[in-house]
């Protein structure tokens, strides 16, 4: 009976090592799974960003050629601005002049200054 006591005792003891590999073994695929959900989302987080910086890329691209239009539009409207002042001034000199002349003229006596 001893044996057979010894021969069970033994089984018992092989019989842990097993199920603590197995038990090791479920865990390790476990966090395996984990890691491979966390890559996952991941590698679906850089393909979003991925796709964001592309998209600010082409909006920048675009950005910077509707500044450009409104940049020769700005030139274009300060030229337009820059002449129409000269024409301003050249008409106040041009009007300030021909009225220097009327107040220049001689005056004719008043009609009621000569009764």
């Amino acid at each position: 009976m001893c044996a057979v006591a010894l021969c069970a005792g033994g089984a018992a003891q092989a019989q842990a090592p097993v199920e603590d590999h197995g038990r090791m073994l479920q865990r390790a695929q476990y966090r395996a799974g984990i890691a491979h959900r966390e890559l996952e989302q991941a590698r679906y987080d850089a393909k979003l960003a991925e796709q964001d910086v592309l998209n600010a890329r082409d909006a920048h691209a675009a950005a910077e050629q509707q500044a450009t239009a409104r940049k020769r539009e700005l030139d274009a409207a300060e030229k337009v601005l820059a002449a129409a002042r000269t024409r301003v001034a050249a008409a106040q000199k041009t009007y300030d002049r021909e009225v220097s002349v009327i107040d220049a003229a001689p005056r004719a006596p008043s009609a009621a200054g000569s009764k």
